[in-house]
């Protein structure tokens, strides 16, 4: 018994050690540098991707669905897919359109902790007019953010450029490099936004469900030097 006792004292130390060390951080998984190009949606189904809605009792699949290729949500209700495990240092490829009348979308990067709306995360704006603004969301910060540069609106740091998005209807890429603290995104081709010293290099990728109906096709990462 005595053994037993101290055996059970030892592991709750180590535990709250690591609790303490960590600062009380989301827990994280070992995050996946790609070395070549990776397809993260294969255009059939949601195969590496969990559906995720504020409201549990919803059927995602009402949300969510395929069809040809592209991914539709109706962006309702509030949520997002997301990748399952956690990814660093790579470039993320993604292709969107409104199918209707342009609103309010993101993709989350290096998202972590729990899944909530909205959760911990570096929100790359894909809200008609302004894809490439940042938003952070849940504590996540990095420095232009901090020091609130002059583009800085609230939590909102806006793009660089004037809009580079096409017309409603038509396909938008986003390509969005994230190496080491350093996020850089491009807005079909042209560099709109850069965030450096982010408070995390590594997490999971959430496209959003925010409200209009949006597409998603051609969704991949590829390493970067």
């Amino acid at each position: 018994m005595k053994r037993y006792f101290t055996v059970t004292l030892a592991v709750v130390l180590i535990a709250t050690l690591l609790t303490v060390t960590t600062g009380g951080q989301e827990k994280q998984q070992k995050p996946i540098v790609p070395k070549e190009k990776t397809v993260l949606w294969n255009g059939t189904d949601f195969t590496g991707w969990k559906l995720f809605v504020r409201d549990p009792a919803h059927d995602v699949t009402k949300t969510w669905s395929v069809k040809d290729g592209v991914i539709s949500c109706t962006g309702q209700p509030a949520g997002y897919m997301r990748t399952e495990v956690d990814y660093a240092d790579y470039l993320l490829h993604v292709e969107w359109r409104w199918p209707g009348k342009g609103g309010n979308n993101g993709v989350l990067n290096h998202m972590v902790g729990e899944d909530k709306v909205w959760p911990k995360s570096l929100e790359c704006q894909l809200a008609s007019g302004n894809a490439g603004d940042f938003w952070v969301i849940g504590g996540f910060e990095h420095k232009e953010h901090a020091r609130k540069d002059k583009r800085v609106r609230g939590r909102n740091v806006k793009k660089l450029k004037k809009s580079s998005e096409k017309p409603l209807g038509q396909w938008n890429s986003y390509d969005i490099i994230c190496k080491d603290d350093w996020v850089v995104v491009l807005v079909n081709g042209v560099l709109q936004n850069v965030a450096t010293k982010c408070s995390w290099r590594s997490g999971k990728i959430c496209l959003q469900s925010e409200g209009t109906p949006i597409e998603y096709r051609n969704i991949y990462i590829e390493p970067v030097e």
